[in-house]
């Protein structure tokens, strides 16, 4: 099993930045690749960006990029997400994801419980 504990969120002001972290505990062997995910209220969760095990970037939404880095450390099991230049459309329930294989623009295998990000303007 793989546990992942994000944190980071809170409210910042439109235009200010914000890191999460997502700490990776368990069978971090297991992990081939990790992302972020977010849901906003009333819409479907959509992948955020995705990364591969050795930190390579495999994907990120065209509505954030050029603001958000996604990026790993390993010695740390620690998946981070650099927001910048925060919008009015950005707050969501922000949530780490990792899979033993792949991730699908559903997620993989494990989920962690989420952090808040409130965008005020």
């Amino acid at each position: 099993q793989v546990q992942l504990v994000e944190s980071g969120g809170g409210l910042v002001q439109a235009g200010e930045s914000m890191r999460l972290s997502c700490e990776a505990s368990g069978r971090t062997s297991d992990i081939h690749a990790m992302a972020w995910f977010r849901r906003a209220p009333g819409k479907e969760r959509e992948i955020v960006a995705a990364v591969g095990w050795n930190g390579e970037v495999a994907y990120v939404r065209d509505s954030v990029k050029g603001r958000f880095t996604i990026s790993k450390d390993n010695a740390k099991n620690t998946l981070y997400l650099q927001m910048n230049n925060l919008k009015p459309e950005d707050p969501a329930g922000y949530y780490c994801n990792a899979d033993s294989v792949n991730i699908t623009t559903t997620g993989g295998e494990y989920w962690g419980q989420g952090t808040q990000v409130i965008v005020s303007s």
